[in-house]
């Protein structure tokens, strides 16, 4: 699949945002102390992926009613949805000027029903010159995301005979659609109602 940049600029996919606060001192902070271990871009973007991914908890998966959306808010309080994990593991990455974007699947039961939209990240390295797709979503029985530039390993393959869909487009900033259900949500079993289904 040909990833597509929303915004053509790559300057857009380093600009911190409402919800990609990556110039808060918490995301800074982090970004510091990760660089000491892993001063090059690939070990960096790949340590700040398992980061997120092992160590902010998914909502759903811990059982957690918060709904941060903020990077710095999903990093201090250690939980998030895709989406926000998402948030995070983008401002970890513009914060070390990584350009990194947000993008979706849309997921569904086996028969096409109760279709929702899931978060994901697309990372560009320096010398690659090409968008690669992670899922920080965390992993758990059944489910291995890693990081990779080569070859995807997302938490999630769809299935367009059930109505799954990859949605090529880059966004530089959350898709209208999933903040604004982030920002209404007051806890998690509101946002699961209340889910965006389709962009």
């Amino acid at each position: 699949m040909e990833l597509i940049q929303h915004t053509p600029e790559l300057s857009a996919y380093l600009a911190a945002g409402e919800a990609i606060d990556h110039e808060h001192s918490l995301v800074r902070g982090i970004a510091v102390r990760l660089t000491v271990d892993h001063p090059d871009a690939y070990s960096y973007a790949k340590a700040a992926f398992e980061l997120v991914r092992d160590t902010i908890g998914h909502s759903a998966d811990v059982g957690d009613a918060r709904v941060p959306w903020r990077a710095s808010e999903v990093l201090r309080q250690g939980v998030g949805t895709c989406y926000a994990k998402s948030h995070a593991l983008v401002a970890l990455l513009r914060a070390r000027s990584v350009p990194a974007a947000l993008c979706y699947q849309r997921l569904a039961e086996e028969d096409g029903s109760d279709p929702v939209i899931h978060g994901l990240v697309a990372v560009r390295l320096p010398g690659r010159g090409v968008w690669a797709r992670q899922d920080p979503r965390g992993n758990k029985p059944g489910v291995d995301a890693q990081f990779t530039q080569d070859r995807e390993r997302l938490a999630f393959s769809v299935r367009p005979e059930s109505n799954e869909v990859d949605y090529p487009v880059l966004y530089a900033e959350p898709h209208p659609v999933v903040l604004n259900a982030l920002q209404a949500a007051p806890d998690r079993a509101y946002l699961w109602k209340t889910l965006p289904t389709e962009l």
